[in-house]
């Protein structure tokens, strides 16, 4: 049995933590099978964007306290990788959680592009109550939350809400179960229908801009933004929009 499975449908690939029993936290196998999914994605050009989900009742329990404190040698990829792999994959990755998400799994939700959870789920960073610190996921955290949520959540450990989460900047937007599927379709819709190198730029363009001062922002965004416009792609874009018809990489 596999800890985390695969699958691709018109140009989605989902990738699932499947390992219910230890609440898909991040053993070796998850974190392996979860690397490799994710290069499975980048080297599909027939992907145009990753769901990653988790199977069971929660989404991720963070690290896998038992296999840390086995004194064994640590194996597979290291969070920094897995991390590293979900925010330099040109391709959207979005997190519809399934279930609570706690310590390093949210680091991994942190990470995605996108991220979307049932509104009764709740999240908790939980590494200080257990004298540790969210060293690792403080990288990915960081940018995205309000800084006072953040100080709160990592300093106190405390458990928060899906609504909360939203708030925080930790999460894109909740939603009832029953809604939930219908909120992430219309998202994947959208995302079929983007030209796929013009998104896999933005994304990167996004990170780009956070280490520039703003001449320097707008001399690459000005040059970038030629760049596309004088692309074939473009050229698609713009007669299909006055032919009234998708685009030919709409899917």
């Amino acid at each position: 049995m596999t800890a985390v499975s695969y699958q691709v449908e018109r140009g989605i690939a989902t990738i699932t933590l499947d390992s219910p029993a230890n609440r898909n936290a991040l053993s070796a196998a998850v974190r392996t099978g979860l690397a490799d999914a994710l290069a499975a994605a980048r080297a599909d050009d027939g992907v145009r964007a990753v769901v990653l989900t988790g199977a069971g009742t929660v989404f991720c329990a963070g690290a896998d306290l038992k296999e840390v404190g086995s004194g064994e040698p640590v194996t597979g990829p290291g969070i920094p990788e897995i991390l590293a792999a979900i925010l330099d994959l040109p391709k959207p990755v979005i997190a519809k959680l399934n279930g609570p998400a706690r310590a390093g799994g949210l680091g991994i939700v942190a990470a995605c592009d996108i991220a979307v959870a049932p509104d009764d789920v709740t999240f908790a960073f939980t590494e200080v109550r257990i004298g540790v610190v969210p060293a690792m996921i403080a990288v990915v955290c960081r940018p995205r939350m309000a800084p006072r949520a953040l100080s709160r959540y990592f300093l106190t450990g405390e458990t928060f809400s899906a609504a909360d989460a939203v708030e925080s900047g930790l999460i894109t937007a909740c939603a009832p179960r029953a809604e939930l599927d219908g909120l992430v379709d219309g998202m994947l819709d959208g995302l079929r229908r983007a030209e796929p190198k013009a998104v896999g730029r933005t994304k990167a363009l996004v990170e780009e801009l956070a280490g520039m001062d703003r001449a320097e922002a707008f001399t690459m965004a000005e040059r970038l933004s030629m760049e596309f416009f004088a692309s074939p792609e473009a050229a698609e874009g713009r007669l299909s929009f006055f032919e009234k018809r998708p685009p030919k990489w709409a899917l």
